[in-house]
């Protein structure tokens, strides 16, 4: 078998809780966040999220990725996390 046609699960860590999101979790979810430039043009770069099924099941993942995204600099103007 030739090594350039393999196909490799590449596990995925959960943004939030940092834990391992199987193969079997339908429920997780991966979140593109683009960055923008001071005229709200996107630059190409962008930021990724993965949210496991077990955030999202408690309900956990919108206060999650605001959190996550605050801490980046993505909400520097219109949210502020209070911890």
């Amino acid at each position: 078998m030739d090594a350039t046609n393999l196909d490799l699960y590449i596990p995925r860590k959960c943004s939030v809780t940092g834990r391992l999101i199987k193969p079997k979790d339908h429920a997780s979810v991966q979140i593109n966040v683009a960055e923008v430039d001071d005229k709200g043009v996107m630059t190409g770069a962008f930021h990724t999220y993965a949210v496991s099924g077990f955030v999202r099941q408690k309900g956990e993942a919108d206060d999650s990725l605001n959190r996550l995204a605050t801490t980046d600099g993505f909400l520097k103007k219109s949210w502020s996390y209070a911890k």
